[in-house]
């Protein structure tokens, strides 16, 4: 086996890694700087990086002028509203494992939609779909009473869930391919514009400080450093190398271990406990969403 052949079969892996601490960073930020303004932060960042990167490279961009709106509108949903419900369960209170397991019924949600195009589910689609909320019912049960999951932050994961399926269905509808710098470049000005207006009206500010005088708030800065260069650079490279080499599926299969990774580094970083029910929970959603999107 070659050198190259050896990075490309990593490569999944490693995008499986890098994606799962999105969720640990949200977690690392949180008790330091309000949910959009840290986001407002991060996409105004990453939209400089993309668009020296775009200039650079000469990147060209979608094409028809209707793809730009069209690319804006998955920017707000699968950044503004997805991150947002995230960040904001997590700054309510949620923990990083338990909001990665209810935004990752979204490859069977959005299976199953389009399954319903063609009026058409199979029986083990529907097994898959009852083991999957299964699942998320036995990690979610023991978390009630426990002051981690309420009402409040178990709407905003929701609305993240709802984000990022509608916008990964609209996507799969109207967005014609173009290189993914220039989309990324696009999806971020979009959901910035929407997400920055709103920060304003968050009553905390950024915590760049400590309260003590100590200098800077490290955990703050390190989170807004590694969501623009290891989530937004280095997470959005991954995946563009791996559609162009034809790996595209590998990541598909491997998104199903977002969950557990994210809650064996919660419990590292943070000391969340994991129980038998917490484990079985996550196979048994790992199980069904494998039921429903696969072949």
């Amino acid at each position: 086996m070659t050198a190259a052949s050896r990075a490309l079969r990593a490569m999944p892996g490693l995008f499986v890694l890098i994606w799962s601490t999105g969720f640990i960073v949200a977690r690392l930020a949180m008790p330091h700087a309000p949910p959009l303004s840290f986001l407002a932060w991060r996409y105004a960042l990453s939209a400089l990086a993309f668009g020296l990167w775009v200039l650079a490279a000469r990147v060209p961009g979608p094409g028809h002028r209707v793809q730009y709106l069209h690319l804006a509108v998955t920017g707000i949903l699968m950044h503004g509203v997805y991150l947002g419900g995230v960040w904001a369960a997590v700054r309510m209170g949620m923990g990083a494992g338990l909001v990665a397991l209810l935004v990752g019924l979204q490859p069977l949600l959005t299976a199953l939609w389009v399954a319903r195009q063609g009026d058409r589910v199979a029986p083990a689609q529907w097994l898959g779909l009852a083991l999957g909320l299964g699942g998320l019912l036995l990690v979610v049960w023991q978390k009630l009473g426990h002051g981690e999951l309420g009402a409040a932050n178990l709407a905003c994961a929701l609305f993240a869930l709802a984000g990022i399926t509608v916008g990964t269905l609209y996507q799969k509808r109207f967005v014609t391919a173009c290189d993914v710098r220039a989309a990324n470049l696009i999806q971020l000005l979009a959901a910035l514009a929407v997400t920055a207006p709103l920060a304003l009206l968050e009553p905390a500010p950024m915590q760049w400080l400590r309260p003590d005088g100590g200098g800077v708030e490290w955990p703050l800065v390190v989170a807004l450093a590694w969501s623009v260069g290891g989530l937004t650079l280095g997470g959005s490279s991954l995946l563009y190398l791996l559609i162009q080499r034809g790996a595209a599926t590998q990541v598909t299969s491997l998104l199903y271990l977002v969950p557990p990774t994210t809650a064996l580094m919660a419990w590292a970083l943070f000391g969340e406990p994991i129980t038998a029910l917490t484990i079985g929970g996550i196979a048994l959603t790992a199980m069904g969403v494998g039921m429903v999107v696969r072949r």
